[in-house]
């Protein structure tokens, strides 16, 4: 299986392609204006405390007040010495920026949690933590990690867990626990890396997420990331006490060197980018770090845009269609509410050659395999629900079930599926923390306002012939004038002019139709002269 890391960069924006198999399954965006602030250190200042909600509003600088949920808290017993444990954790990009922020049980502003939070301390459950009121006055000052960006009208949400990523492992300073990713198979492995950590970590105090890439590493590779990861910690004290709250204390990688830090591992067979200056960058950053995967590093220099020659441009306009072709015939619609995604499947041009229930089969198979792919791709979150084509036979809904949890088991988002129900439905639930691709990409219509449909022409005209049935002209009134889109006024010259004639004798006044070309096709005037 070839896996390939694909990278745009201009002085604008740039964006970062996983492909799998030669299948783009992954998109990140970073645009210098709409710079996001996941994975960012603030000191904040707490500006209302709701019991009611267990939650704080705190100020940390940005447009809308951050939200901070009771079990973000860091208390003092969280805070105090303990006996390391060992946690399983998954990975994925960025997702140790913010090592807790997954959404807590009862939280009433939570939505799916973010694969790229995963949380690694054993958290108290709902009702087993002290009031919000408790912990935090109004007028506080509190040191926050962002663990969930600004998503729609929802303001960002923070944590106080802070946790700090480096090359092989995440610092949790404020914390006492040990995770280790769980692709680390190897017990032995696991706990040879144990050992290291509780014999390297400084003073004997804070916690450590050794990363997946950390299999097979030396002491003195171990060594250097304590070292430096101690010191953005430091840094981060430092400008605490210098700057006035609230005020941003530390920001993550730019998107290149997350994607190198975090995405860079032995899968990938090579990364390509397209800007000399980054790649240098790269170059420098890899050879320092891990040298072994230099030679998989190449420079894009040929005239034809990089994403165009990979073909991944029509790829994207692809992503933002409501409709998605399978190699069968079948196809997949998608479907977007506020917080739910609705996924249909259709045989499509599909007719099989062994029987309705085969033909029905391959389609949903298939279906379950790209229903995966466009989650990842399109970064869909929440609450999702895919209907797959009826089946009579329990045993192939089994099998459409299996292959879609093995086909999403690879994504690092955490999801959750239900059962396929009796009538074909599969209800699933997956994490985010950024805006879905068609948000970053898109912006709702500003000719519908969003709704996706206008009224037709046929049901303005007859508001219209409503409208002007309403009226009482005055006897010095001598003509009505209809102003509207064209298409409107078509209508009523052509197809509905008996109708308008109906009118004019009845109020024994003359009607002029006359086109706006700037009006809306909802919009229209009546008026007399």
């Amino acid at each position: 299986m070839s896996n390939e890391i694909i990278i745009n960069a201009t002085p604008e924006e740039t964006r970062v392609a996983l492909l799998e198999n030669k299948v783009l399954t992954e998109l990140y965006y970073d645009r210098k204006r709409d710079r996001g602030i996941l994975g960012n250190v603030y000191t904040g200042v707490v500006e209302k405390v709701l019991p009611g909600m267990q939650a704080a509003f705190v100020d940390i600088s940005t447009e809308k007040a951050a939200f901070l949920y009771v079990a973000d808290v860091v208390t003092e017993k969280e805070t105090a010495a303990t006996t390391l444990e060992e946690v399983d954790i998954e990975e994925g990009m960025d997702e140790d920026a913010n090592a807790e922020g997954a959404a807590e049980e009862g939280d009433p502003a939570a939505e799916p949690a973010p694969s790229e939070s995963r949380s690694v301390m054993t958290r108290p459950r709902r009702g087993a933590h002290p009031s919000i009121d408790t912990l935090l006055k109004e007028g506080q000052k509190v040191i926050l990690q962002v663990s969930k960006g600004p998503i729609g009208t929802k303001g960002p949400r923070v944590t106080g867990f802070i946790s700090l990523p480096g090359r092989f492992l995440v610092y949790m300073p404020l914390v006492n626990n040990l995770g280790i990713s769980r692709r680390i198979g190897s017990d032995e492995e696991r706990r040879r890396l144990k050992d290291l950590i509780c014999r390297l970590r400084k003073n004997n105090t804070g916690g450590y997420i050794v990363r997946t890439v950390s299999e097979g590493i030396t002491e003195k590779e171990i060594q250097n990331d304590i070292a430096f990861l101690d010191m953005v910690w430091q840094n981060i004290l430092k400008k605490r006490d210098k700057l006035k709250a609230p005020a941003l204390l530390h920001t993550d990688l730019d998107l290149v060197f997350r994607t190198v830090r975090d995405l860079f591992r032995k899968e990938i067979d090579r990364l390509v980018i397209d800007s000399k200056p980054e790649y240098d960058g790269i170059q420098e950053f890899v050879g320092t770090y891990f040298p072994e995967f230099l030679p998989r590093v190449e420079l894009w220099d040929k005239k034809e845009p990089l994403f165009e020659a990979m073909g991944l441009e029509a790829e994207i306009t692809k992503a933002r269609n409501r409709r998605v072709w399978l190699k069968s015939g079948g196809y997949l619609v998608i479907d977007r509410a506020e917080a739910l995604t609705v996924i249909d499947v259709n045989t499509g041009r599909f007719v099989g050659k062994q029987g309705l229930e085969e033909t029905i089969l391959k389609t949903n198979m298939e279906a379950a395999k790209e229903t995966a792919r466009q989650l990842r791709l399109r970064n869909i979150g929440g609450i999702i629900i895919i209907d797959f084509i009826d089946m009579e036979k329990e045993k192939n809904r089994e099998k459409v079930f299996r292959a879609l949890s093995q086909a999403v088991s690879t994504d690092k988002a955490r999801t959750h599926l239900l059962k396929i129900s009796d009538l074909g439905l599969v209800e699933m639930s997956r994490e985010r923390t950024n805006e879905a691709l068609s948000k970053i990409l898109s912006e709702p219509c500003p000719y519908c306002e969003g709704k996706g449909h206008t009224k037709s022409p046929t049901t303005i005209c007859y508001e219209i012939f409503r409208e002007l049935r309403r009226m009482t002209p005055s006897a010095n009134d001598k003509k009505i004038v209809i102003a509207a889109h064209s298409a409107v006024i078509g209508l009523l010259y052509h197809q509905e002019r008996q109708a308008v004639e109906a009118i004019e004798k009845g109020h024994h006044k003359k009607i002029v139709l006359k086109v706006d070309a700037n009006f809306h096709i909802e919009r229209y005037e009546i008026y007399t002269i």
